[in-house]
């Protein structure tokens, strides 16, 4: 079995949302990227507003759900993606986050 090692893995709450990013360096063949990872702005209580993941990489690829809907997408790469997760979770919400810069 291959091995993970965890690049980032931290949670943020802020005004009614949670921020929630797991990213971790892979050579499991569950994951041909080399990365396993989840990228979740949601509200407290349960509902997504935005999430990339690759939970089934194998079989859907990598995927943006945005408030119930599911995108397919290019990965372009972990450090962009993460940048444009970024981006876009400031666009939605009010609050300025303390987002690390480790990636």
């Amino acid at each position: 079995m291959a091995g993970y090692t965890v690049i980032e893995d931290w949670q943020s709450v802020e005004s009614g949302y949670v921020l929630d990013v797991t990213i971790r360096k892979t050579e499991d063949d569950k994951y041909p990227s080399g990365w396993d990872y989840s990228l979740h702005l949601g509200e407290v209580g349960g509902d997504t507003v935005l999430r990339y993941d690759n939970a089934h990489e194998q079989t859907k690829g990598h995927e943006r759900h945005i408030r119930g809907e599911v995108e397919y997408i290019d990965f372009p790469g972990m450090l962009d993606l993460y940048d444009r997760f970024e981006a876009e979770a400031r666009e939605m919400t009010p609050d300025e986050w303390n987002w690390p810069k480790s990636v």
